[in-house]
Formats: structure tokens, sequence, C-alpha cells
């Protein structure tokens, strides 16, 4: 569990800071990723799973979700 911790942190922080100069369509993808990929690795860990692919799983659908949303935002 460990592991996951250090990148998924490094994720999150550099999804913080990077969102400044996007729209909203962008940073509603990025934000998505983010808390997709630490959602999908927590409940991947939780399960037994595999934390990576349960954090590439999370961040793809998050991706999506967050991009549909920011779309309705424009």
């Amino acid at each position: 569990m460990n592991k996951l911790i250090y990148p998924l942190l490094v994720i999150i922080l550099g999804s913080s800071v990077a969102c400044t100069d996007m729209s909203q369509r962008e940073q509603g993808a990025l934000s998505g990723a983010a808390i997709g990929a630490a959602a999908g690795a927590g409940i991947s860990a939780l399960t037994g799973g595999n934390g990576w692919t349960g954090a590439a799983i999370g961040a793809a659908a998050g991706a999506v979700v967050g991009d549909m949303k920011g779309k309705k935002a424009e």
C-alpha cells in the first residue's frame, strides 16, 4: 500500500497546479482522472486486487466522466 501513496500524491499535487491555463473541459478530465485513480487504487487495495490496475481503470473512467462534466459546464 505504501508504494501506491507516493505516485498518487504526485499525481494529485501535479493536477492541482497544472490547471491554471486549461479550459473547463480539460480541467474536468484531469481532475476526474486524478480522483478516479485514487479511488480505483483505494478500492482495489481494499478488495485485494492489483492497485495499479485499479488506478488505471479508475483514471480512465474518471477522465471520461470529468470530460463530460466539463463539457456540460461550457
